[in-house]
This record gives structure tokens, sequence and C-alpha cells, in this order.
């Protein structure tokens, strides 16, 4: 494996990929749809982003870590004309999104189930118009900081694959992590924060559909804070 891409064993942004045991409805909808959905990172890249969709959208949107696919499933929905990409390696979250598709399907939607930096090289540059990154996994010992999903590296992905002018949204309601974000957009040429006042990192996103992970944090009494990044 390239060296820019952390291995499973060690360095992996991810923790396990597999929980209980897929069966009934959703190892039947993950056995007959998703292949269908997967990006194959095995052809070349397309000239054109768009390509990867029948209505050929403006507007691609790039959710890395979905978790259960609340916040994705939303706004593909609510924006059929534009163009959504969703990341998520851990099996059993991806099976709950593809089995939503199966009841209520959404043209707009293409997934892929692996590492998000191997995606990121794969894509074109200036072809993304936002990436969303919401509540990633903190890794919250010093000694895993290194997996935090935000860092150099992976801000020059983001900063290759989206437009001028794009977005990157990141959520948590880790204040470490949060702060560790903000010290590394702080440190990169191209992205500033787009913040004036308070609300705006203490509100919601518009549209918002809250999340799981939203939801456990307010319950245990954390704070999340919805940053917004913009790409020179």
């Amino acid at each position: 494996m390239n060296a820019d891409h952390p291995t499973r064993a060690t360095e992996a942004f991810f923790g396990r990929r597999r929980g209980k045991t897929l069966r009934g409805r959703q190892a039947d909808a993950m056995h007959r749809l998703l292949p269908g959905l997967l990006i194959d990172l095995e052809r070349p890249a397309p000239t054109g982003l768009a390509t990867l969709f029948p209505h050929r959208p403006e507007t691609i949107v790039l959710e890395i870590g979905f978790g259960g696919g609340e916040h994705l499933l939303t706004h593909a929905r609510r924006r059929p004309e534009n163009g959504f990409i969703g990341v998520e390696p851990f099996v059993n979250s991806m099976a709950k999104l593809v089995t939503a598709l199966d009841a209520e399907p959404a043209g707009n939607l293409r997934l892929y189930d692996d590492d998000a930096t191997q995606l990121l090289d794969w894509l074109p540059a200036a072809s993304i118009d936002q990436i969303d990154l919401l509540y990633p996994d903190p890794w919250p010992k010093p000694k895993h900081f290194k997996r935090r999903f935000v860092n150099a590296r992976n801000l020059d992905r983001f900063a290759r694959v989206l437009k001028s002018g794009g977005v990157f949204r990141f959520a948590s309601d880790i204040d470490s992590y949060v702060n560790w974000t903000l010290q590394h957009i702080d440190r990169h040429p191209n992205f500033a924060w787009t913040a004036r006042r308070a609300a705006d990192w203490r509100e919601p996103y518009p549209h918002w559909p809250g999340t799981r992970y939203e939801a456990k944090a307010l319950r245990e009494g954390r704070t999340p804070a919805y940053l917004s990044f913009v790409r020179s």
C-alpha cells in the first residue's frame, strides 16, 4: 500500500470494520444494491466527476464517515439536483444506509466503503463543492492523535479536490478535537474559518437533521461545535 495511506493495523483513521453479522433485509439489500452504488477506484477517475451520476449534477458533496446515514440521506433527498458521495468503512453502518435506500431509492448518491484517503487521492482536482466530516472518531488518547482524520496531509487532500470557494464542514462534541482542528486550519494556507460570531459555531448547519452521535453527546452533557472553513 502507498505510504500516504495508513495501514489498517497501525494508523488507520477508522476503528473496527464490522459489528454483528448482517441478516435478513440488510444482508439482502447489501447483496443487491451496494455493488451498483460503489465507486470503483480500479477504474480511472473521470475527467468530469458528474458522470458518476445519471443526472450530471453541477454540485457534488462528499461526506466522510456518515455513520447511520441520517445526515447524508436527508440532504440527498432534499437536494435531488446535487450529487452526494458517502464514505463509510463500517459495514453495519453501510448496511443501514443501503437498507434505507432499498425502501426509498436516491439516484443522486454514490458510496465508498474503505479508507477515505484512497478516494480523495483518486478524485479529480477541484471536483468537489463541499466536504462534511461530522462527529469523526476523536481518538482521544495522545498516542492515537495521529489517527485523527484532520491533519496537515488530509487538509492538503481536501484543498486539492475542493473547488475554489468550496467548503469543509467539521462538527464535533470533543473540545480537544475542535481545538485541534482550528489549530490545523490556522496553519494551512488554503483554508479560512468563516465564523464571525459565536452563533456561527454553536448553531447547527442549515437543515440539520441531527445524528445519533449528536444526540448521545447532548444526553451526556457535551456541547457540539459546528465549524465551516472556506477553501481559497
